[in-house]
């Protein structure tokens, strides 16, 4: 099994995945162990101390005032977590469980913390052992992080609470802990808090939504080379020389995408003939012009990530010339900004899919094409209703889009009174992400029949190729009406497991 090593210096996009997705294994670096050890040491010095030190012997938050006793710090640490684990809702999926559990150990083997090496482990152990804490989908504003999901986490550290074994049974995590051969965690001063100040949530979130939608992206850019051939389309807007001067490198990549599948279609540029067009409409000819814009938001938001991944997240911190100091690195806003970006460029990526889709259906736009792509218009309804689904799909993509990070709402008597959202727009995205699956899987039905009705005019080979590998996989080609859901079910699959885009490269090599 694929072992991934936290050291002190952060983690790579890569190494989420792994975790989160691949169950890979969790070791820490012996520099790590040493950076935790170290940073202890300057902890248990402080705690020493006459004088208060927030997050070692003050509360928290708007009760950071209060000076704690010795004698009552384990217990405020586990009062912490036991009181901050105050989620409500759904459960949230087990993947986000465990890049949240994973990035909160990345930021502990930093060594800025002050959480000692043995919780450390354990944190490594829970998720080598295929537990997963329930975390809800509720409770998080993104300001001091992601409180309430990492509370739930950190509660199942210390054996309390709910968690879900490698089997997907939920039980007592004392249970679960106690089968793996797991102590629970007994937390000493500043644990708890160290725990469960961070953005691991949303970033987690952020790193599988650009894994996604670096994915669709490709995925769309070929739907929209199939729909341009069922429309006979020109594909002279795609040269490389059109896109050179306007030099955004997005555009640019989507539109050799979109020539690289078309290569050798004898479908392109027939309008030309009988019905002249000077050009095609907005939804055709700027595919590269949107679906680019998209790309290089996916670029800076990936920058983002990678420095969050980068970085040691949480207040009070351990700085390397032994100073403990409040901050406010644990806000939000960079990442819930780049989330709501993606939010917004996703929905114009489904919407300018869905106008592909409704050109395809409409006789009056679709240059000699059926109503509906119907076999026997009148009898049959063809794929009206599946455009339908689309659009409704997209409606919900636009009020997906409303930024999260612009609705802060004040909290803990006013102390947290800006808070990011950032958990917010990451929930919402991954609905988008699901929505746009379902768009261009829409797209490609539709676009895959058209070019199909276009008889005597072979499509391109790597279009040839995608339309033979969605049959293969279960997605019906022309033909009268029939029970439509199972079929769109299939093109979702071809979709989001990568075939669409795996099929076209067995042609083009490569898309960008």
């Amino acid at each position: 099994m694929h072992t991934v090593v936290v050291g002190t210096s952060g983690v790579t996009a890569s190494d989420v995945l792994a975790v989160a997705r691949g169950g890979a294994r969790v070791e820490l670096s012996d520099e790590a162990v040493t950076a935790l050890a170290a940073a202890r040491e300057i902890v248990d010095a402080l705690a020493a101390k006459p004088e208060p030190v927030y997050g070692v012997s003050t509360g928290f938050g708007a009760l950071a005032t209060r000076h704690i006793s010795p004698e009552l710090r384990a217990r405020l640490q586990r009062n912490i977590v036991r009181s901050h684990a105050a989620g409500m809702g759904p459960r949230v999926e087990r993947e986000v469980v465990r890049a949240l559990m994973f990035l909160r150990l990345k930021t502990v083997c930093s060594g800025r913390t002050g959480v000692r090496p043995e919780v450390a482990q354990t944190m490594a152990d829970v998720l080598n052992a295929g537990i997963t804490p329930v975390v809800h989908e509720y409770g998080s504003l993104g300001c001091s992080g992601d409180l309430a999901p990492l509370s739930h986490c950190a509660l199942t550290l210390m054996g309390e609470g709910d968690a879900e074994g490698p089997d997907g049974v939920v039980r007592p995590a004392a249970d679960l802990l106690a089968e793996h051969g797991i102590q629970p965690v007994e937390l000493r001063e500043k644990e708890g808090l160290a725990l469960l100040n961070g953005t691991d949530g949303m970033l987690g979130m952020l790193v599988m939504a650009l894994a996604d939608l670096d994915a669709l992206y490709r995925s769309a850019d070929v739907t929209a080379a199939l729909t341009l051939e069922g429309l006979l389309g020109t594909d002279k807007v795609l040269a490389p020389e059109l896109h050179a001067i306007r030099p955004h490198p997005g555009q640019a990549a989507s539109a050799a995408n979109m020539l690289a599948v078309l290569k050798g279609s004898q479908l392109t540029g027939h309008h030309q003939d009988g019905a002249p067009r000077v050009q095609d409409a907005y939804s055709v000819r700027c595919a590269p012009q949107v679906a680019g814009a998209g790309r290089d938001t996916l670029a800076h938001a990936r920058l983002v990530a990678e420095r969050e991944l980068a970085a040691a997240v949480d207040n009070p911190v351990v700085l390397p010339d032994g100073r403990v100091e409040s901050n406010g690195n644990f806000h939000g806003a960079p990442v819930a900004y780049v989330l709501d970006f993606l939010a917004i460029a996703a929905a114009d990526l489904g919407s300018i899919a869905e106008r592909r889709t409704d050109r395809l259906l409409d006789k009056n736009r679709s240059h000699g094409l059926p109503p509906f792509l119907a076999d026997d218009a009148g009898v049959d309804s063809g794929l009206m209703i599946a455009q339908y689904t689309q659009a409704a799909l997209v409606s919900e993509m636009k009020r997906l889009a409303v930024p999260a990070s612009a609705d802060s709402i004040p909290s803990s008597a006013m102390q947290e009174d800006h808070v990011s959202m950032g958990w917010s727009a990451a929930r919402k995205l991954r609905t988008a992400v699901d929505d746009l699956t379902r768009i261009i899987a829409i797209e490609l039905y539709a676009a895959a029949r058209a070019v199909e009705l276009r008889e005597g005019l072979a499509p391109a080979p790597a279009s040839r190729a995608v339309i033979d590998a969605a049959r293969a996989a279960g997605v019906a080609g022309p033909g009268p009406d029939r029970f439509l859901a199972p079929d769109l079910a299939a093109a979702d699959a071809f979709v989001r497991d990568g075939r669409l885009v795996a099929a076209a490269e067995t042609v083009t090599g490569p898309l960008q």
